[in-house]
């Protein structure tokens, strides 16, 4: 669920290896504020941007958000909904964008269009997109689950759309046991 918060309080992070890729973690103790997906683990703590190199290295913090990670990449697709993020100072649509993209159902997808009227402005297709590229949490607010019009995979700042089509096959996989 995503919880939102407007406190200012300590800034932690952590790195830890998935099998996607390395997966860096940007928060406070209220939540995540950050996630970064990259293939080498100094290229997950640099996308977490300038704020990480003020932040203490707290693995301990993130123990319940790593652990739904681990669980979401061992199967359970709805782990995801356990972490715990701290948006603070996201703008009115990008926030209603992020929170009508965690209503999508793992392994399906929407379109940017559908985005834009979930989250209340039916002609603001761009402006979906661009809260998608602009998801401080991919992964946690699955953005690799909006897709084009047309079906088709584009961008995905999680590691690339490689990365994005993995993540959907997992879920689609995941699905089917189910």
């Amino acid at each position: 669920m995503m919880t939102m918060t407007n406190n200012t309080a300590s800034l932690y992070r952590c790195l830890h290896e998935s099998p996607v890729g390395w997966i860096a973690l940007l928060g406070t103790d209220r939540g995540l504020q950050r996630v970064s997906l990259q293939a080498e683990p100094q290229d997950a703590l640099a996308g977490l941007g300038e704020a990480a190199e003020f932040a203490e290295d707290r693995p301990d913090v993130f123990a319940d958000a790593l652990s739904a990670l681990d669980d979401y990449f061992a199967g359970d697709v709805s782990a995801l909904d356990r972490i715990e993020v701290d948006l603070s100072g996201a703008s009115p649509f990008f926030s209603a964008a992020w929170e009508a993209c965690c209503s999508i159902p793992p392994g399906e997808t929407r379109s940017y269009q559908w985005l834009a009227e979930a989250a209340g402005n039916p002609r603001a297709s761009r402006a979906a997109g661009q809260a998608m590229a602009k998801n401080p949490l991919p992964l946690v607010i699955p953005c690799h689950r909006v897709v084009g019009s047309n079906g088709g995979l584009h961008g995905y700042g999680g590691g690339g759309v490689g990365v994005k089509a993995r993540l959907l096959e997992l879920e689609r996989q995941q699905r089917l046991l189910l």
